[in-house]
């Protein structure tokens, strides 16, 4: 692996094409999408992996540890959701200072049994050990018949999102300020965004069930980032609309610029995907079950810009979060 600079883009992209996959038949999809895909009797066996680094993704002192327990299996969670399949295993690789009190383990595990059994993902192994900071490890295994990639957005598709955007970045902000549990309504509802996001695991299985999204991805890195690996994967561009991003009433009440947030805040697990104009209705009929918004468009070429209310484009700049930089 030959890399100019370390940066999580091209350590990715280096790893990716040193470690093919052509001569692996079972292998239908390997790095560089939300997980790898095993052909396995007809079925399409999921795996996917994510890491927790305290003082990286989490504070110690501030996030509840049963919290932190259900947010370390939801992420994962929502990697399944954004293939459109079913989260069955997980495995757990849990570090930890030997100054954490028993306490503290005892109710990280309440919290991810919690999450495991609202989502009927069973716990089947793992490891524990002694380490300097708390490092948190999960391999998740799913399946589904049909599993949603990033790369099959095509020009004239309808961008879609789920839910509200940038409520975990302010939720992250609060907890950094030692904002707490308890201050408000307002605060709660953006604290609880950072310490237990939801998995739109039921959306991500009705799209794939239907077969209306072209591509699908999870918010992780926000809505720019993860907006620019569908067009990358898609060899296309996009088009989004400033009055369409979906902001939390409780995220303008408190931020002095929520749009900032829900471009580029990161966190939000929420489904970004695309959908062939002719099923725009079918996704409509969804809208009373879940919250979607359509927020622009796949278009030609690479570029991806973003419409103002007065109807000017330009180039939207991709700033969310990004390791080593």
């Amino acid at each position: 692996m030959k890399l100019n600079k370390l940066s999580e883009k091209e350590l990715i992209a280096g790893i990716r094409k040193d470690f093919g996959i052509e001569s692996q038949e079972a292998v239908e999809l390997g790095i560089g999408d939300d997980a790898a895909v095993i052909k396995s009797g007809g079925k399409k066996i999921v795996l996917t992996k994510d890491l927790l680094i305290e003082d990286v993704h989490f504070l110690f002192s501030y996030h509840p540890p049963a919290l932190l327990g259900r947010k370390s299996l939801c992420i994962n969670l929502s990697d399944i959701a954004a293939g459109g399949c079913t989260p069955k295993y997980a495995l757990l690789g849990l570090g930890f200072p030997s100054k954490v009190k028993a306490e503290w383990v005892q109710e990280f595990f309440s919290g991810f049994k919690k999450a495991s059994l609202e989502y009927n993902t069973a716990l089947i192994g793992g490891d524990v050990t002694q380490a300097d900071k708390v490092v948190i490890s999960i391999s998740l295994i799913g399946e589904g018949e049909r599993y949603i990639r990033r790369c099959g957005a095509k020009p004239g598709d309808l961008l879609f999102v789920s839910g509200t955007l940038g409520d975990s970045a302010q939720g992250l902000i609060l907890s950094k300020q030692g904002i707490g549990l308890g201050g408000g309504l307002n605060t709660d509802f953006l604290l609880r965004a950072f310490f237990d996001p939801i998995p739109r695991v039921s959306l991500g299985k009705k799209l794939a069930e239907l077969k209306l999204a072209s591509a699908m991805i999870d918010i992780s890195d926000g809505l720019s980032v993860d907006l620019r690996h569908i067009c990358e994967e898609s060899s296309s561009g996009a088009e989004i609309e400033l009055n369409r991003i979906p902001i939390s009433a409780e995220l303008s009440s408190v931020s002095k610029n929520p749009v900032d947030l829900a471009l580029h805040g990161g966190e939000d697990y929420q489904l970004l995907f695309a959908v062939p104009p002719e099923k725009e209705k079918q996704v409509s009929n969804l809208f009373s079950k879940f919250k979607i918004t359509k927020i622009g468009r796949i278009v030609s070429g690479k570029d991806i810009f973003i419409k103002s209310k007065n109807g000017t484009r330009k180039l939207l700049e991709i700033k969310g979060y990004q390791h080593f930089t």
